[in-house]
């Protein structure tokens, strides 16, 4: 056996030997261009910081959304990274062709792979370049309502009144109905109020009227609008319309429905309820 192992033990030798004779021939052949490629890269990683470095301060400086601001930080700094790469590639015998197609096949895997992300990293995009709200707006899409918190590039936060905090994709936001009650600085409050027939419709005019004249928080201009609106089997309903400042809409709200309720029973205006009328028969 103990010619077997030194037998082995040439052959092994020998493989090594012509091994590390190849990588020393190789080695001499492609030191050059190794060497130039690692300056290449650390040149060229330096340089790639330093754009990276100018191109935050030029986004801060400019009237860029400050959310967008990473996004495209990310997407330059990879495209020079790829491009870097494919410089450096042919340097160390590795035909660019063939990494330009390992960089598609391994982009398009990760696209099918993330394909929810990249739609709502695109409605992050669309919402950011048509601006349908900024934070600090109130609105409501599909039937959620709050304040804008925070737009990412991925979902956008909705702060409820409550203090709740609702997280929606940017693609479901981007494709939703929004109601943005915060765009324009006047909203106009619309109110109803129901009195009885027995009642005077005009006092009840007068009534509003006077409440609105005196409110702080009411708009004279554009004028508001208190009118006789409908008459339902049980009441007859009054309209006022007014406008108020945007964020002071509520205030007014609340301090409406308070006040004509209290002026209605100061002036002894009755607002009707449902009844329920009962006739009982008797038999004789």
């Amino acid at each position: 056996m103990n010619w077997f192992y030194q037998f082995a033990k040439d052959d092994i030798w020998m493989t090594l030997n012509a091994l590390g004779t190849k990588f020393t021939t190789w080695l001499d052949e492609k030191f050059p261009s190794i060497l130039a490629a690692i300056i290449i890269f650390i040149v060229g990683w330096f340089l790639i910081k330093l754009l990276i470095k100018m191109l935050s301060k030029g986004l801060m400086r400019s009237k860029i959304d400050v959310t967008l601001h990473a996004f495209i930080k990310s997407l330059v700094k990879i495209t020079l990274v790829v491009l870097l790469a494919v410089t450096i590639a042919p340097m160390l015998g590795i035909p660019s062709t063939s990494l330009v197609t390992a960089l598609g096949a391994v982009g398009l895997a990760l696209s099918l792979a993330v394909k929810d992300g990249l739609a709502n990293l695109a409605g992050g995009l669309v919402l950011l370049a048509t601006k349908p709200f900024v934070v600090g707006d109130y609105v409501e899409a599909d039937g959620t309502g709050g304040t804008v918190a925070r737009i990412d590039l991925v979902h956008t936060l909705l702060r409820t009144v409550d203090n709740k905090q609702i997280f929606i994709p940017n693609g479901q936001m981007s494709n939703a109905v929004i109601v943005n009650y915060s765009s324009a600085p006047l909203r106009r409050l619309d109110l109803e109020f129901s009195i009885s027939y027995s009642n005077d419709f005009e006092k009840a005019k007068a009534v509003i009227v006077g409440i609105i004249e005196r409110h702080p928080l009411a708009h004279n201009d554009p004028a508001p609008l208190v009118r006789l609106l409908k008459h339902t089997p049980g009441s007859l309903v009054i309209v006022s319309r007014v406008w108020v400042d945007s964020t002071k809409y509520w205030d007014l709200y609340f301090d409406m429905m308070e006040q004509v309720k209290q002026r209605f029973d100061e002036e002894g205006i009755s607002i009707p309820f449902n009844q329920l009328d009962v006739h009982i028969k008797q038999d004789s």
